[in-house]
């Protein structure tokens, strides 16, 4: 099987990146609903779809440098000002950059979300320990165990 050329892995960047912000709204969907079940799911997927962004970008660097360019944006940015006829390429290429930025900011907020969503259940879980041990008015032994003045205690104890 041939080696796709540069072209064909810049549309296949793009289109998996898009792919990919998809996901993160899926993400942030079901962050902000509260459907945390689906979360897992969502987290192998993005696990997988990282792993293809970076093949992908290998696979771009390793193609640039056979051009005699430099890796990453900076070699773009040379074989796109080498190539400004490339229409269709250099707009996939702008598309990605945009789409990358767009990414970026999703994550950051899913994962401000999630930092919420931890405090939250932080708070609640708190709230739950403090109460239940606000609860238990007789210990195993049938006295009081609530934290009151042994004036107070003493009239339970005759109860």
């Amino acid at each position: 099987m041939p080696t796709p050329d540069l072209a064909e892995t810049i549309k296949a960047e793009s289109a998996l990146i898009e792919r990919f912000v998809a996901l993160l709204h899926e993400e942030q969907e079901a962050l902000s609903s509260g459907n945390i079940g689906e979360l897992p799911t969502l987290s192998q997927k993005k696990e997988s779809f990282a792993t293809e962004l970076n093949a992908l970008s290998r696979l771009r660097n390793e193609q640039l440098t056979a051009l005699g360019l430099a890796e990453g944006r900076a070699g773009m940015d040379a074989w796109r000002a080498a190539n400004p006829e490339k229409k269709a390429i250099v707009g996939a290429w702008d598309k990605t950059l945009s789409l990358a930025a767009e990414a970026r900011e999703l994550n950051r907020v899913n994962g401000e979300l999630i930092r919420l969503r931890m405090e939250h259940n932080s708070k609640a879980l708190d709230i739950l320990v403090r109460s239940r041990d606000s609860l238990a008015l007789y210990g195993p032994d049938g006295l009081s165990t609530s934290p009151e003045k042994d004036g107070d205690r003493r009239i339970n104890d005759a109860v």
